[in-house]
């Protein structure tokens, strides 16, 4: 797990496709690899990687065919900069949200806007992804989790302040770069639950009550022992 709060900005040495995978090898910057041993994860722009070789300055990771087809990772370079994030500790603090590094899709900037001294990002989400992000709520991008300001349509508005600016690869972003998105881990448990296809009394009570009213509320979950 990760917070989604940026540790540092590494850059890519090399990546090499060997066969259909890839093997990874990147210029950790000012993230500490002191305590980090073989088999630790790493969220590089977003996604959960597995370190499989590790000296003070650098490591690599094995990228599986699944997560170059999904995720952006295929479209690095020897320079590319990279968010780099240590996997969260028990007794760190949760500044950011709870992140997986499971990348859900890839979205595409269309739209940066200045906004005193922060910038206004507007990404484009894959259709299906849209039902899990609300304004107010959280979204990781490239592994940095952030606030979502406004939606419109198909897409969604990020303010990114000053900090975020310099701790991260966001102000190398043009329109039409695409990035690694993850949604909120709430939001996918929560329609699990919501439409699990069981035939318990409770979910057929929640069935019913959908058919009947169209709307779930707070006082029904906690009534019927969901929450």
């Amino acid at each position: 797990m990760f917070t989604g709060l940026i540790a540092a900005v590494g850059r890519i040495e090399s990546l090499v496709f060997q066969g259909e995978d890839a093997r990874l090898t990147i210029v950790a910057g000012c993230l500490d690899l002191g305590d980090v041993a073989l088999g630790d994860s790493i969220a590089v722009n977003g996604v959960c990687l597995t370190v499989v070789v590790c000296n003070r300055t650098s490591f690599g990771v094995d990228i599986s065919i699944e997560s170059l087809n999904l995720t952006t990772l295929k479209e690095l370079k020897s320079g590319s900069l990279v968010n780099l994030e240590k996997a969260l500790q028990l007794r760190s603090r949760l500044g950011g949200h709870l992140v997986s590094g499971h990348v859900d899709g890839v979205g595409e900037v269309v739209a940066i806007e200045p906004s005193g001294r922060s910038y206004c990002y507007r990404i484009k989400a894959p259709t299906e992804l849209l039902r899990y992000i609300a304004v107010k709520g959280s979204i990781c991008v490239d592994g940095a989790s952030l606030t979502v300001n406004h939606i419109e349509n198909d897409t969604f508005t990020l303010n990114i302040i000053p900090h975020t600016q310099d701790k991260t690869i966001i102000p190398n972003y043009k329109v039409g770069s695409i990035v690694n998105l993850e949604v909120d881990l709430l939001a996918r448990y929560l329609e699990r639950l919501l439409n699990y296809p069981g035939d318990n009394n409770k979910n057929n009570e929640l069935q019913q009550h959908k058919h009947n009213q169209q709307t779930i509320d707070e006082n029904f979950l906690k009534q019927h022992g969901f929450v």
